[in-house]
């Protein structure tokens, strides 16, 4: 399989968009957790109720279409491969706890722009990802979903305290929203380290690429909320649109007087990082990472000329250990998956240089 047909299968359409304010905000998320009326949640609950729920959401939703959304498919994770999975967590589709649940599954819209985990840590968790910075968007889909299914199932939820969910920091509205941000100029001066406990103190969390527990690798963070109760949805959105916005303002400032204090220092930073990248032949993901988000500030800079920014979101994605083996057919060991992953790269950039 040639590189271009495999990145046109294996990655959603969303990654391969670029949104409002792309150079610095990559994606928008909106998660709503929710749990069926009368049903233990999924720490208590029987193999039976577990079954049951995949069943009720096969027969009900698989194979619909809700307006302007496309149909929904059913993955299993008792039906697939190990690699599989860690491809759909790579992706941001699923959270690495779904892959571990018996009784996990998951709905797929066509476009991968909407999923539905089933029987993760609550019984139900629509997922809906959009690139660049469209929070609100993501929250009219994710509440168009919501209404959806909410005509045929019937919620855990009281007018006190809202959508109950297993944990109880979900309870309320049930919501996360969170974007994932190029910061690369505030973590070079040095910003970021006052900045993340100031946006702590806002009731908003900062992550790394795949959430809670994870590396905030290549410079990318993920900012969340934190409350979810007695804040309405529209509220939540509201205040981290806020807090983005100034983030936005903060980065590009940084880039501004960086550039304007080190420009040759910067340059040969980024030029650097591309060289490796074009010429490297064993690369780890850290530095693969660190190359990519140096390359991309290159880009948004205008130090780099005749290089999409686009490229660098796919390999942030395609360089990862589930990608790399899908693509290559087999498993790798570690250092043939550094093999692998230099050899992608390389051929990815050769494409952009032959324009295709």
């Amino acid at each position: 399989m040639s590189l271009q047909h495999f990145i046109q299968n294996a990655l959603s359409s969303w990654m391969r968009q670029e949104g409002p304010e792309s150079d610095i905000v990559l994606s928008s998320r909106i998660r709503l957790a929710r749990n069926l009326e009368k049903v233990r949640f999924p720490s208590r609950f029987s193999n039976e109720e577990a079954s049951a729920i995949i069943a009720l959401f096969e027969e009900q939703f698989t194979g619909y279409e809700p307006h302007k959304i496309g149909k929904f498919e059913m993955v299993k994770m008792s039906q697939i491969q190990p690699l599989e999975k860690r491809v759909l967590v790579e992706k941001h589709l699923i959270s690495p706890h779904l892959t571990e649940a018996p009784f996990g599954a998951c709905l797929l819209s066509e476009n991968e722009e909407v999923s539905i985990m089933l029987n993760e840590e609550d019984h139900v968790r629509i997922q809906c990802l959009f690139p660049g910075f469209q929070l609100s968007e993501a929250l009219k889909v994710a509440n168009r979903v919501d209404d959806w299914m909410e005509d045929k199932i019937d919620y855990a939820f009281t007018e006190q305290r809202g959508y109950l969910t297993s944990c109880p920091t979900n309870v309320g509205t049930g919501m996360r929203a969170s974007v994932m941000m190029h910061l690369p100029a505030l973590v070079l001066t040095r910003q970021i380290n006052r900045i993340i406990p100031a946006i702590n103190q806002l009731g908003l969390v900062v992550r790394g690429i795949y959430g809670e527990g994870s590396e905030a690798l290549g410079n990318i963070f993920q900012i969340s909320n934190q409350i979810t109760l007695g804040k309405s949805e529209i509220d939540i959105v509201e205040d981290l649109n806020s807090v983005v916005v100034q983030l936005i303002e903060q980065e590009r400032s940084a880039r501004k007087a960086l550039y304007q204090t080190s420009q040759v220092g910067l340059e040969d930073r980024v030029y650097r990082s591309y060289g490796v990248l074009s010429n490297c032949r064993m690369i780890e993901s850290k530095e693969t990472a660190k190359c990519l988000s140096d390359v991309r500030l290159g880009i948004d800079l205008g130090i780099i000329k005749g290089l999409s920014s686009n490229i660098l979101n796919e390999l942030m994605i395609l360089t990862q250990p589930g990608f790399l083996q899908q693509y290559s057919g087999s498993e790798l060991s570690a250092d043939e998956r550094d093999v692998r992953r230099a050899t992608l790269i390389r051929e990815r950039l050769k494409l952009e240089d032959n324009g295709e």
